[in-house]
């Protein structure tokens, strides 16, 4: 089955035609023949004899996109003027920049920003640690940390190439929550140097986001990192993942009438967002969850596990299932991928309980196209934005730092993530609530303050609060 088009492969095509009735009809045939897919017309610019149009196009592969290209160039009349992939274009230079934000109009300003009136503040802060918090951009400043070793599907791919994800991570930050954050992206991949780094980072930052660190490193990072700093230290990919993926399951239980309880869910792939998928998931009441990895299902006895491996071993899967992963399908009734793609087949979910609800969640890929699935599944959803129900983290991060920020607290704590992924569920009003609509838009503005107050409440009962 051919790949849908989407905007991460999208191009803006400049096209010149002879000004003549029916030309750009013959432009919009040609791509759709290709199975390109206009979203937009940007305008014209007429020339007497001649026609300029800009086209937004959505393709599904940049082998696609020369396709689309090559079916504009064999028109008569026609000349590609520009040709520009959207996605990299919006990416040079980088996304983000900082901002002042003390004026400095005159001497007088500049006498209090900088030097002579800065000491004051500076000697405040060494007898009084704790006003960094007020008085320096710790008080809304996050850290994104990466050492580019598990990058969305991409895997190990380096510091430098992660950038771009911690930048739109950043960007994420400031849109949805006003929450400052710069990507801090460390060549290594060794446990103690991270965290050696991470931990002289503390004077600079109000909170620490890792994100897209292999498991089971990323384990030990963020438990040393939490119980060292004293600031909130939150693994997204674990818990952000974990957050929305409970909100989700909240509302698509709903849909089908079944309680967290009665479930069998079948997790694919036991990494880090794989085990806090599963933990937030028991904690809500899932007593039966079954884990598979390249190896098949995850059960006591198994050779060859690591330690947080073993530890979900001990804790879940409770029948002792054994076998592939296609073997650990038939009679589930919820199945999260977060592995890779293509990973499950129709059949594998034919082979569930009445009422499947499949989470496909691998990026860019999901374990299966919701296209093949969409006459057997109940509730589909998956990581990307051009399918219906996406569980995104940008639902929770943005709230989650925003709430321990203002509340000052030290950590986040487990409460703190429930009480997230309520927020987020409760933001789908019973009108709203549909197989398509388990899970607001990144784009409904009402979810961040909401998590960001549940937070903050979960956070000041707990005690955990500066």
């Amino acid at each position: 089955m051919a790949a849908t088009p989407t905007p991460a492969y999208s191009v803006r095509i400049r096209v010149r035609m002879d000004n003549e009735p029916g030309m750009l009809g013959r432009v919009a045939i040609a791509i759709g023949e290709v199975g390109g897919n206009i979203s937009a017309l940007q305008g014209f610019e007429v020339k007497t004899a001649e026609l300029d149009e800009d086209l937004v196009v959505n393709c599904s592969s940049e082998a696609h996109q020369e396709q689309v290209r090559r079916a504009i160039e064999d028109l008569d009349g026609i000349e590609i003027l520009e040709f520009e992939d959207r996605t990299f274009a919006m990416h040079e230079g980088g996304k983000i920049e900082v901002l002042s934000l003390a004026p400095v109009r005159d001497m007088e300003d500049l006498s209090m920003a900088y030097t002579p009136g800065v000491a004051r503040v500076c000697k405040e802060i060494e007898k009084n640690p704790a006003t960094a918090h007020e008085y320096t951009i710790k008080r809304n400043t996050v850290a994104i940390v990466s050492d580019g070793t598990a990058v969305l599907g991409l895997g190990d791919i380096g510091a430098e190439a992660a950038m771009p994800v911690m930048e739109g991570k950043a960007l994420l930050f400031k849109h949805f929550a006003g929450v400052d954050a710069f990507p801090v992206c460390i060549r290594t991949s060794s446990v103690d140097e991270i965290v050696e780094t991470v931990l002289r980072l503390e004077p600079t930052f109000g909170g620490i986001n890792l994100e897209d660190i292999a498991a089971p490193g990323a384990f030990e990072v963020e438990e040393r990192l939490d119980a060292e700093m004293d600031i909130p230290v939150f693994h997204d990919d674990q818990h952000g993942t974990a957050i929305v993926t409970l909100a989700a399951l909240e509302n698509a239980l709903r849909i089908v009438d079944k309680s967290m309880q009665d479930i069998r869910v079948v997790v694919a792939g036991v990494g880090a967002a794989g085990v806090a998928v599963s933990k937030i998931l028991m904690n809500a009441g899932v007593a039966n969850v079954v884990g598979c990895d390249r190896q098949g299902a995850v059960h006591m006895g198994r050779d060859g596990l690591n330690s947080s491996k073993q530890w979900f071993a001990e804790h879940t899967n409770p029948e002792g299932l054994k076998g592939s992963l296609s073997e650990v399908m038939p009679g589930a009734d919820v199945f999260v991928g977060l592995s890779g793609p293509d990973l499950i087949t129709v059949d594998d979910v034919r082979s569930m309980a009445p009422d499947p609800v499949v989470f496909a969640m691998a990026n860019p890929d999901p374990e299966i196209r919701p296209e093949m699935i969409q006459d057997v599944a109940a509730v589909i959803a998956t990581g990307r934005s051009d399918f219906p129900n996406q569980i995104n983290n940008v639902l929770a991060f943005p709230g989650v730092f925003r709430g321990a920020l203002d509340a000052g607290a030290r950590r986040v704590t487990e409460n703190m993530k429930v009480a997230a992924a309520h927020a987020i569920a409760a933001t789908v009003s019973e009108a709203e609530l549909g197989p398509n609509h388990i899970i607001p838009s990144v784009f409904n503005q009402s979810v961040a303050p909401a998590v960001a107050e549940a937070c903050a409440a979960a956070a000041r009962a707990d005690g955990v609060c500066r």
